[in-house]
């Protein structure tokens, strides 16, 4: 296995976090890297769904010129101009 070089306020965190879970530091950063990448996986798989279906509600002519959400939106929340 390729060691990967950790910054020392890192590994000091790292150590920490895995003393306070009983863990080795490998398996609590290997546990904690897999928790971020799931969570990145699907905070990007959510974002492209988003622009997915923005993009198809334009198309679809569902959709209004900015100025006048912008107009909307002053005149709804008293911001003046």
């Amino acid at each position: 296995m390729d060691m990967i070089p950790l910054k020392p306020e890192r590994k000091a965190q790292l150590e920490e976090y895995a003393e306070r879970h009983g863990q080795d530091p490998a398996v609590a950063l290997d546990e904690a890297l897999a928790a971020y990448l799931e969570w990145e996986r699907q905070d990007f798989e959510e974002a492209v769904e988003g622009i997915r279906r923005g993009h198809e509600d334009v198309r679809a002519g569902h959709s209004r010129p900015a100025a006048q959400f912008l107009l909307e939106m002053r005149q709804k929340h008293g911001i003046p101009r």
